[in-house]
């Protein structure tokens, strides 16, 4: 399969150098295109941001809105086993080193199913594990088994680069946000709601607040964002919303679609001062 490159359409080269605001997706496998990039551009990334398949479809129950549905998302999200698993998420990982700046970091947030294969790898490729932020979610849905706690929190693991980078934190905003105080690794926010589901659903989608957080801890304006699995394109909508420019990829045709819908109404919003 040839990598189809796809630019948002999102206006003149001029105005998203001004609004610092530039968002390209490209739809097509992650690990082609991030060799391709890796060929024309180098290191060229400040922070990525992922958030890979989770294996966790296994034909299993929960609950979503008050009704019983089934976890399975797609055959993207089935493991072939723990092998395998690592596999890929050695694969992908090694090629988004390349694309890092010396001093660049990558987040991966993911649950238990997927994150402790994540963090092995980054540290057999030699990765500096800088955080473990736990996302925590106030209202989960309930364990309908009854025979586990209730699982209410997802893992956002925060790595540099190697062992020799000197990875950027913005710890006065950090601190400024939390009210004067040094911010902890816990985050208790909601999932994303209607108004940022209004163009279309991703099964794994991220709330924004905790997007935005990430980013604006770890980049600056202008900076260059990547996010090797687009989805909905919360990371673009982010990156759009607090001026850093954006790289997406995404296989799915449907979900490149979505996202070009959310650039381009994030981009109107920015323009008029809606928020």
């Amino acid at each position: 399969m040839v990598s189809k490159y796809e630019h948002g359409g999102l206006g003149s080269p001029n105005e998203k150098k001004k609004l610092a605001t530039q968002i390209e997706l490209m739809q097509g496998d992650c690990l082609e295109i991030m060799g391709k990039l890796d060929a024309e551009r180098g290191a060229f990334v400040d922070l990525i941001f992922c958030d890979p398949p989770y294996f966790l479809s296994n034909g299993g129950m929960t609950c979503q809105n008050g009704t019983m549905v089934k976890v399975d998302k797609g055959d993207w999200d089935r493991s072939e086993g723990c092998e395998k698993n690592l596999e890929f998420n050695l694969s992908w990982l090694k090629a988004c080193q390349k694309l890092l700046k010396p001093d660049g970091s990558i987040m991966v947030s993911g649950t238990f199913h997927s994150i402790y294969s994540v963090g092995f790898a980054m540290q057999s490729l030699g990765m500096k594990l800088l955080n473990n932020i736990t996302w925590q979610k106030p209202n989960p849905p309930p364990n309908l088994s009854c025979r586990y706690f209730t699982h209410s929190t997802e893992t956002v693991i925060w790595a540099a680069k190697d062992i020799n980078s000197k990875h950027k934190f913005n710890y006065s905003l950090m601190r400024e946000l939390n009210d004067g105080k040094q911010m902890k690794d816990v985050w208790v926010m909601t999932a994303p709601g209607k108004k940022e589901k209004e163009y279309g659903r991703h099964p794994t989608q991220k709330p924004l607040q905790l997007v935005d957080q990430l980013i604006l801890a770890a980049t600056d304006p202008n900076d260059m964002v990547l996010d090797a699995f687009n989805g909905s394109g919360t990371t673009g909508v982010s990156c759009i919303n607090n001026q850093r420019r954006y790289v997406g990829i995404e296989l799915d045709p449907t979900y490149i679609s979505l996202s070009k819908k959310r650039f381009r109404a994030a981009k109107k919003s920015l323009k008029t001062g809606l928020t």
